[in-house]
């Protein structure tokens, strides 16, 4: 059963997420809400001239007021709160969109892989701003494969949607895939370490969902010299990320020019070892193992 956008977690929900690595759905806004979202997104996508990709994929919130709003919302928080505990920021953000009857997918991986995070003690809140079904590509995961860290490779695959195109080094046995099915409005969570992926969308219409990365603020990054996140709730004592601040306005210039420093700054975390950097990608297989 759906949860309200009035409660938190229930015990049950908290040792459902903490043994499979999951939980959903999750009410937090009405489809009415989501509709009035979307209008906005594909404003801005029209007034950009494309989806939201490329520069904007990444940390959109500090340049768009309606995201910043949306990672600050009470019952998302809520929610979070009640597997991170009370001081909350937002460490990143990002679209995965899959257009109308388009090839793109999401290959068997795990997010830590290459976040450079200390500890797994992360949580993603992914939010259905269309239906996300079967048909269309909804995220699917292999419940309980939260407990470790797997080796991966990059592949750069083309129509892959993640930003190296990695891949778990193991053959996942799909017949354990839950997938996540969410209607607008509604969010799953899932861990930092659990393997998912995801389907291309032979359909007719656009599957959109917004990605956000929470962590406590006692996380650091240790794979790069700075890193950024805005506090979304509680105070942060660790002083761990440059924090960042709130759009006054879309697309202000100031914000342009910060979000460009910043997401440039993660991007070298992102795709440290590689020549992407550069202009430049290279792959690399190695042997799988099931799980």
């Amino acid at each position: 059963m759906t949860k309200s956008m009035t409660t938190v977690l229930s015990d049950s929900a908290l040792s459902h997420y903490r043994r499979d690595g999951y939980y959903f759905p999750i009410r937090v806004y009405s489809p009415e809400q989501m509709l009035e979202f979307r209008r906005q997104l594909e404003f801005f996508e029209a007034k950009l001239g494309g989806p939201m990709h490329g520069k904007y994929r990444s940390k959109p919130h500090l340049i768009f007021k309606f995201l910043n709003e949306m990672i600050h919302h009470p019952p998302i928080l809520d929610a979070v709160e009640a597997i991170l505990g009370p001081n909350i920021l937002c460490w990143n953000c990002n679209f995965f969109t899959k257009e109308a009857n388009t090839v793109d997918y999401v290959s068997w991986h795990q997010d830590a892989t290459y976040w450079g995070l200390s500890a797994s003690d992360v949580v993603t809140a992914w939010i259905a701003f269309t239906p996300s079904t079967l048909a269309n590509g909804a995220m699917r995961v292999i419940a309980g494969s939260h407990h470790e860290q797997l080796g991966h490779f990059d592949t750069f695959a083309e129509n892959n949607l993640l930003s190296r195109g990695q891949e778990i080094e193991v053959d996942v046995d799909e017949s354990r895939a839950v997938d996540l099915v969410l209607n607008p409005g509604e969010i799953s969570l899932h861990h930092i370490l659990i393997v998912h992926g995801s389907r291309p969308n032979p359909t007719n219409d656009r599957r959109i969902g917004f990605a956000i990365r929470y962590v406590p603020t006692y996380i650091k990054q240790i794979a790069g010299e700075a890193d950024s996140a805005t506090l979304v709730r509680g105070e942060d004592t660790y002083g761990h990320f440059e924090l960042e601040p709130t759009p006054a306005r879309d697309l202000d210039p100031a914000m342009i020019e910060l979000h460009e420093r910043l997401t440039t700054m993660q991007a070298k975390i992102l795709y440290r070892g590689t020549d992407v950097m550069d202009g430049e990608a290279s792959t690399e297989e190695a042997p799988r193992r099931k799980i």
